[in-house]
């Protein structure tokens, strides 16, 4: 029987400063193919007519389930430490609105 932290099976991820700092988003984009995802991470301002797409991740089916599941596990984890995370939604509606945050590319 192998020990369950064996060497061979381990990867060595290098997290470089520059990558670290970490990109901020506050807007996802998602579309496919029939063999990838393409996930646009976006920066939306308000009151600012166009916003730029920050970083493109594209990933294989089976790899985007992956990440949906542990992003399920993770939420989940946080919510157990600091409570529901609750959708925000606008106080006042402006008119004609449904109070979602307006989504650039089903204009």
């Amino acid at each position: 029987m192998e020990p369950k932290n064996n060497p061979k099976n381990e990867i060595k991820i290098e997290l470089t400063p520059d990558v670290a700092t970490g990109t901020y988003a506050n807007l996802a984009a998602i579309s496919h193919t029939p063999g990838e995802f393409f996930i646009d991470f976006i920066t939306l301002a308000p009151n600012m007519p166009q916003a730029k797409v920050n970083t493109r991740v594209i990933m294989n089916p089976e790899n985007v389930k992956n990440l949906l599941y542990a992003l399920r596990d993770n939420i989940a984890k946080y919510e157990q430490v600091f409570g529901t995370i609750e959708r925000k939604m606008p106080i006042s509606q402006p008119k004609g609105g449904n109070g979602e945050i307006p989504n650039p590319f089903m204009a």
